[in-house]
């Protein structure tokens, strides 16, 4: 049994048997994130990726939960409460002890300073970024609601140590590959180098530079130089179990 099924039979468990003795119902005991007891981790979600409210459909009806989500959103919610992001300023991060980037938007600069020093408090993050975004999206070129097609997260990256290069030499087309000892899908790739960062970050780069783990002073972040593995119009067992290694990977205790 993983860590992630334990953990979601442990929190069912316990949210049985709190409204059992308190008399109330388990969406009752499960309503609040604040940390106590009966409440539910909370991920951070922040990415241009539909995979929260999907690509198409009725705004009203989606809040109105009405609306259809993929597998990934599924996938993620099995690590708890899962909260869009829309900034990565200081008060959005405030409580989150996780947070998962896919394919994000160009941050600000206080964005920056205040993602590097929630790390640097104890944060953990997965990120995906990728230099050359292959998912097919309904939304033409130019339209905000189009996910990102290539990531610009460079000033943040420098500061790890890091550099995210586009891979000429890769061709298209999905192909799987092992890596870290993480099976995943790749189309048109990046990779990470290695440059000077700041003192108290250590980052080490897979043997194809597909995956960057990175100690950030107390905190980690785990970095895959693609997207391809979200990719809702494809759901597929083996993209489940990827993704869910690189979660008990990224959140590991």
């Amino acid at each position: 049994m993983t860590r992630r099924t334990s953990r979601k039979v442990c929190l069912a468990l316990s949210v049985i048997l709190l409204a059992a003795c308190n008399g109330g119902s388990a969406q009752d005991q499960t309503a609040t994130s604040d940390g106590g007891e009966g409440s539910v981790e909370r991920l951070g979600l922040f990415s241009t990726l539909p995979i929260y409210w999907g690509e198409g459909g009725d705004i009203a009806s989606m809040l109105e939960g009405a609306g259809e989500h993929g597998w990934v959103r599924g996938a993620l919610e099995e690590e708890g409460e899962l909260v869009p992001l829309d900034t990565l300023e200081a008060d959005a991060l405030d409580g989150l002890k996780r947070v998962v980037l896919a394919q994000p938007r160009p941050l600000a600069p206080s964005e920056n300073v205040a993602f590097d020093a929630w790390l640097r408090d104890g944060g953990q993050a997965l990120i995906f970024a990728d230099p050359m975004l292959t998912q097919h999206s309904d939304f033409p070129l130019g339209d905000p609601r189009r996910p990102h097609d290539m990531v610009v997260i460079s000033p943040i990256l420098s500061h790890w140590g890091l550099r995210l290069l586009f891979d000429e030499e890769r061709s298209a087309g999905v192909r799987a590959v092992t890596e870290s000892g993480i099976e995943f899908p790749v189309d048109l790739a990046g990779r990470f180098e290695a440059r000077e960062g700041s003192a108290d970050t250590e980052c080490s780069i897979s043997t194809r530079g597909l995956i960057a783990d990175c100690r950030v002073g107390e905190g980690r972040v785990l970095l895959v130089a693609d997207a391809a593995l979200l990719d809702d119009h494809f759901e597929e067992p083996a993209r489940g179990k990827a993704l869910g290694a690189f979660l008990d990977r990224a959140f590991a205790d």
